[in-house]
């Protein structure tokens, strides 16, 4: 399943790249995050990981930095037991203080169970990747 995000933030697009692929900074937009806990390697560079812990349920992202092509795109992948998300975020100037972060989430549901829950699940999910980038944009003009 495919959720694309696209939202326009009144900041420069290097600002932008550089606040998004931050995984530090991630407690401060992802209201739903408790803690960012990193697990190996430089914070953003390609080939670290880090845990994503919520703050209700049980449900423990570990991400992998795939790459990052700043101040263009970045991809990281998210893995929890049941689902694996691929992230690719794009980043598009559109003004000297106006940029466009376009979000592309890419999941693979794992099982019988897992692909029905995904497929359920669809709108919710969408709901929730729209909310986290406008959560973003607001950290971003702040």
């Amino acid at each position: 399943m495919k959720s694309l995000v696209q939202v326009d933030i009144d900041v420069p697009r290097e600002r932008l790249a550089a606040l998004f692929a931050d995984p530090t900074l991630s407690t401060k937009w992802m209201d739903d995050i408790e803690r960012y806990e990193p697990i190996g390697g430089q914070p953003g560079a390609p080939g670290s990981t880090y845990r994503l812990v919520p703050r209700k349920g049980d449900m423990v992202f570990v991400a992998t930095v795939i790459a990052n092509d700043l101040p263009n795109e970045s991809r990281l992948r998210l893995d929890a037991g049941h689902v694996t998300v691929a992230i690719t975020a794009r980043y598009v100037a559109i003004a000297a203080k106006r940029s466009r972060l376009v979000s592309e989430e890419v999941f693979t549901f794992k099982g019988l169970v897992g692909k029905v829950v995904g497929f359920l699940g669809r709108a919710a999910i969408h709901k929730a990747h729209r909310r986290h980038m406008e959560a973003f944009k607001r950290f971003a003009e702040a």
